[in-house]
């Protein structure tokens, strides 16, 4: 009876061990394919990889319109949920393909959708350990995850709009610390979207860039007419966090 107990209790062991590293698996995947993007990729995801084949993309656009919307949005899809080089590009790509409105809805989706993938990659492996142990955690530790979870849609927004703050960051963090992932995908989808406009908007002038033999201008994201909403919006996401602050601090 001993005996069939320790061996019960080793085969649950294991298979709780096999469980665990499964776990992980997705997000191994995705760190596995974003170093083998990061040196392969590199070279290929270019402006002048779009350059040298605009006509061609530009006539099977013209002819297969639908088509060549699907396999753009999956190509980013794919980008962004193994954190590959190129979203930049593809952001702007998506303008030089499809116009400003069309363009921006494409972009915008397929990075919510990319974002949501490796999210979710992400909080089902390492994130469900790290958020164990947050859970249970106390000081100071325990404070910030509290103090993340009164204000996790401000959060969320403020790193999504922080022109500084890049886009894997954005997605890997909230899913490390335990985020409600219904939280994360409405923040994405709306708050990439200031930032998706302006690629976008640099992607529609490309063709004019192209023939002068000239290098896509992304400084524009730094001009005060470009930058100046986009911190404000900024400041309308960390409104509610000082403000509870205060309130706290009264109450103190």
């Amino acid at each position: 009876m001993k005996r069939f107990k320790a061996d019960s209790q080793m085969s649950e062991t294991t298979q709780s061990q096999r469980n665990g590293f499964l776990r992980h698996v997705p997000l191994m995947v995705i760190f596995a394919v974003a170093v083998f993007g990061f040196f392969v990729l590199g070279d290929y995801l270019t402006f002048e990889t779009l350059r040298d084949n605009r006509e061609a993309l530009l006539g099977w656009r013209d002819t297969h319109y639908w088509s060549m919307a699907t396999g753009f949005m999956v190509i980013y899809i794919v980008i962004v949920a193994f954190s590959l080089p190129g979203a930049a590009v593809a952001s702007m790509t998506g303008g030089f393909l499809f116009g400003l409105y069309a363009g921006t809805v494409f972009n915008v989706v397929s990075a919510t959708i990319g974002a949501s993938a490796i999210f979710l990659a992400a909080s089902w492996g390492l994130g469900a350990s790290l958020t164990a142990r947050l859970e249970s955690s106390e000081g100071a530790v325990k404070k910030l995850k509290e103090g993340l979870r009164e204000n996790e849609i401000s959060v969320l927004f403020l790193l999504r709009l922080v022109p500084v703050v890049p886009f894997f960051v954005a997605n890997l963090v909230p899913a490390l610390v335990g985020v409600k992932f219904r939280n994360f995908l409405l923040t994405t989808a709306l708050g990439i979207i200031p930032g998706g406009i302006v690629y976008t908007w640099i992607g529609v002038g490309l063709g004019g860039v192209f023939d002068r033999g000239e290098n896509p201008d992304v400084s524009l994201l730094w001009e005060p007419f470009v930058i100046g909403p986009i911190l404000g919006l900024c400041f309308l996401a960390a409104l509610p966090i000082f403000i509870k602050s205060i309130q706290g601090k009264k109450d103190a």
